[in-house]
């Protein structure tokens, strides 16, 4: 009996899906659950194309289709945050630099007029 079990092949994707499984989560239970999570749920339209490509590669990649729309959406806004921050540094950089370059060239025309002062003292 145990050589048959070894030898049978076993599904354990379809193990637990059927219906008489699956049981209504209560809604202080999930509500409970998605505060411990930070989720909030939302409703959002997708073009049937795009949700059926979501849908395989959340499979290929061993998730739920919702799931990975959170972390493309997670990796999008932080991917976006990112290069706003970096632009944000960027300009920072460039004002600094034209700033001190603003205050060399007044420094050096205030250099150039200390000569020409001490000149006209002198005479």
């Amino acid at each position: 009996m145990e050589n048959q079990i070894e030898n049978d092949e076993i599904d354990y994707d379809s193990i637990g899906t059927d219906e008489q499984f699956v049981t209504a989560v209560p809604i202080a239970q999930e509500k409970s659950v998605d505060d411990a999570l930070g989720l909030q749920p939302i409703s959002i339209r997708l073009q049937k194309d795009l949700l059926d490509n979501l849908k395989a590669l959340a499979l290929l990649n061993g998730l739920g289709y919702q799931p990975l729309i959170r972390q493309v959406l997670t990796r999008w806004v932080d991917c976006e945050l990112k290069s706003l921050l970096n632009d944000k540094v960027a300009n920072e950089r460039a004002k600094t630099v034209q700033q001190r370059q603003q205050e060399q060239s007044v420094a050096e025309d205030e250099a150039q007029d200390l000569p020409q002062a001490d000149q006209r003292l002198a005479a």
